[in-house]
């Protein structure tokens, strides 16, 4: 309540930065933010489940007038603060990314939700089956290996990411539409709004270190494969065609390594050691390397170029 929040913001002056527990750090930057903005923005503590069962909490800011709000996470600013980053620029920087990936006006494909005139922005994610038991109790999705394939209705897009608004069983009776037309709605709507990428590792890898010379391109070895956008492109691996085009590419079977829910990549069969180590290897540096959030599997994918067959 108030007189907590009150408390909480007053022990900040003296509680022991390693001793600061997250609930109190929250806390301490939605009142400084509040400081900050003009009286036409609110701000509040939001907390959203997120793919896989992860809970995130964050600071939302909404503006008078404007129908759509970002939600900023802090975990890793709570990582920041306790290296030593001070709460002072920490808010200076939420506030700064903040005003970058606002949204200028209202979304104003708002009402037509309710009516089903976003048909055209259906797309569709991989999220992992078992992890997200759960929320597939209450949206619709279509079994994928050992993966679920959910939907999203694609609000905008920039180059600071994605807003989407996920598909729950409740917008099909209001639209009056079944399981089957979703599906077909996100086959063709997901492929022209985010178009593949398919990539070598090496230039993947260069591209992310802002190298900017040209590099020589390696054939074979081992590419990423994903969306324009780096953002739930592992879903790429399900576009008509493209897993018999790749195959072309490498002249050989091939194995699919789910690196995230963002990614995977794509090994030639000859590069590549026995599955059983490369499930135990995914199985690894998913538990070790990969936020909980971005898990998509721990199986390796096999491509048989004969029969146009995907195995798990």
């Amino acid at each position: 309540n108030h007189r907590i929040f009150q408390t909480t913001v007053f022990e900040y002056c003296w509680i022991g930065r390693s001793s600061m527990t997250y609930y109190q750090f929250i806390h301490a930057v939605e009142e400084k933010i509040k400081k900050e903005v003009k009286e036409e923005r609110k701000i509040s503590v939001h907390t959203n489940i997120k793919n896989n069962g992860v809970k995130r909490t964050g600071i939302m800011i909404s503006e008078n007038g404007i129908n759509i709000s970002p939600t900023i996470y802090l975990e890793e600013y709570f990582q920041q603060f306790k290296r030593g980053y001070p709460l002072e620029l920490i808010v200076k920087d939420i506030l700064s990314l903040y005003e970058k990936i606002r949204f200028q006006n209202s979304w104003k494909e708002g009402e037509k939700v309710k009516s089903y005139f976003v048909k055209g922005r259906i797309i569709y994610r991989l999220v992992n089956r078992e992890r997200n038991r759960k929320l597939l109790e209450d949206v619709p999705y279509k079994e994928y290996l050992d993966l679920a394939i959910v939907y999203y209705v694609l609000l905008e897009m920039d180059e600071y990411g994605m807003a989407s608004m996920l598909v729950r069983r409740e917008h099909l009776k209001m639209w009056k539409v079944s399981e089957e037309d979703i599906y077909y709605r996100a086959c063709k709507n997901t492929q022209k709004l985010l178009p593949y990428d398919f990539s070598t590792m090496r230039s993947v890898i260069m591209e992310l270190l802002e190298i900017g010379r040209e590099i020589e391109e390696q054939k074979g070895k081992m590419y990423i494969l994903s969306n324009v956008m780096r953002s739930y492109g592992a879903c790429a691996m399900m576009y008509p065609d493209l897993l018999r085009k790749i195959g072309e590419e490498l002249e050989e079977n091939y194995y699919i390594l789910p690196s995230s829910v963002h990614e995977t990549i794509i090994v030639a069969e000859s590069e590549a050691p026995g599955k059983e180590e490369l499930c135990e290897m995914i199985e690894e540096i998913n538990e070790t390397q990969v936020e909980e959030e971005e898990v998509l599997s721990n199986r390796a994918y096999y491509y048989e170029c004969d029969t146009g067959k995907l195995l798990f």
